[in-house]
Formats: C-alpha cells, structure tokens, sequence
C-alpha cells in the first residue's frame, strides 16, 4: 500500500527557491517510479517531473528544465522536488504520484496520488 503526503508547498516571490517534499508511509517506495505534477486553476494536470525506481533517471517537463530538480531517498521513502528561479505561471497545486510501470508522462499510467501541496509565486 502506498499513502503518499506532499509537504513544502507556500507563497514565495519570484526568483526564489523551494523545496517539495513527499513521503510514503508505505513499505515499498523503492519499487515505484514518483512523479510530481501540478495543477493551476482552470487547467488541467501537468506532468512536472519524474524519477524512475531502477536507476534513478529523470525526466523534466520543457517548462521546468534547468530550474527543477526531482530526487529521491530510498531510505526515508521521500521523494524531492527542488524548485529554483520560481516564475508565477509555476503557481500550481503541487502533487507527488507513484507508479509501478508505464510511461511518466501520462497521468492515468500513475496508481497513487497524494493530496497534493500549494505553492504560489507572486511579487
């Protein structure tokens, strides 16, 4: 079973630096690749960032390329999203998902999600 809880998410101005965190109370962490989406008002989800269980591969929306960085720590089944050079269209409800297979990119191919966590970035 995975319980996943995202925390780190506030107000912030432009140009700063945050970082996301979601742990699993679970017991098998290490088996799921985690991604982090997002969610603004109005739009629909959109794939963030992901980390694959085997190898530790990562992949990165184009939006957030070079400025996000997704990690994760087996041992304490958490999972990072470290967020640089913040911009407002970031300004998202932030969710962690896991999953045991298919693509990253695809929000259907994700098994568990969490509540999610808001992050807002405004002068």
């Amino acid at each position: 079973q995975v319980h996943l809880v995202e925390s780190g998410g506030r107000s912030v101005q432009p140009g700063d630096s945050l970082t996301l965190s979601c742990h699993d109370s679970g017991r098998t962490f290490s088996n799921y690749a985690m991604g982090w989406w997002r969610q603004a008002p109005g739009k629909e989800r959109q794939f963030v960032a992901a980390i694959a269980w085997r190898d530790n591969s990562t992949y990165y929306a184009d939006s957030v390329k070079g400025r996000f960085t997704v990690s994760r720590d087996n041992a304490k089944s958490t999972v990072y999203l470290q967020m640089n050079s913040l911009k407002p269209e970031d300004t998202a409800l932030y969710y962690c998902a896991a999953k045991y297979s298919g693509t990253y990119f695809y929000a259907g191919a994700y098994d568990y999600w969490g509540q999610g966590t808001q992050v807002t970035v405004s002068s």
